[in-house]
């Protein structure tokens, strides 16, 4: 038994049983919500460990909810269920601070895997338990809090964590696979860009100038550096 919570937001009955089902023969302790509003407060309470979230929802979408929830700082990761069509809603729910999604119909064992791989997180260091300032950026790493001069940033999850391993090794070269190994917690490394996309909305996040990064540095051919 995982002894993980995961609250799944769908208001399709015949997947939410479905989909309940199978996660809780894999030992996952599921609660369920049907419409944005109810799901918004009971993610609110923050004991959930993932939140598996459709986009098209009664009286708020997914897309509202993910907002919402990363304005208040809740960094429960989100994994968003989008239908085949909804190409631009995934786009906006990850820059909203989705952490990953799925397109209907999916593969359950895929559903499964992305839920394991969000769940596994890296194993805090020292430095989350203290802070970091460089310049005008400050990390709480207690209350996973980010700013700039006085503007809290909002980051996804798996941003944050993102940004937390890169400043745990500042200064390091660190290649995509060690960072989809130990952020995202790939056991092997799939040929995929999402490195590259996360690193890009961080550099919009955090880079005075996200063309010029000077904080987070490509190095040619290896992979990325911190350079705070």
């Amino acid at each position: 038994m995982n002894n993980k919570k995961i609250l799944l937001v769908e208001d399709e009955p015949g997947l939410v049983v479905t989909l309940s089902d199978r996660l809780r023969n894999e030992g996952y302790d599921v609660e369920t919500a049907s419409d944005g509003k109810q799901a918004l407060g009971r993610a609110s309470a923050g004991d959930v460990d993932l939140i598996i979230l459709d986009v098209m929802l009664p009286f708020k979408s997914g897309l509202d909810v993910c907002r919402d929830l990363r304005s208040q700082n809740v960094t429960i990761p989100i994994l968003m269920l989008t239908a085949r069509s909804q190409i631009v809603d995934k786009v906006v729910g990850l820059k909203l601070g989705a952490d990953d999604y799925l397109t209907k119909p999916f593969d359950m064992l895929e559903l499964l895997a992305r839920v394991e791989a969000l769940l596994r997180r890296p194993a805090p260091s020292g430095a989350s338990n203290a802070a970091y300032q460089s310049g005008t950026l400050r990390v709480d790493f207690k209350s996973t809090t980010v700013w700039r001069d006085t503007q809290k940033v909002m980051l996804s999850a798996r941003e944050f964590q993102l940004l937390r391993y890169f400043i745990e090794h500042r200064g390091e070269t660190i290649s995509r696979e060690e960072l989809l190994k130990n952020v995202w917690g790939y056991e092997s490394t799939p040929n995929t860009r999402t490195v590259d996309v996360h690193v890009a909305w961080l550099r919009q996040k955090l880079e005075d100038d996200p063309k010029h990064p000077r904080l987070i540095l490509t190095v040619q051919g290896l992979g990325y550096r911190f350079a705070g």
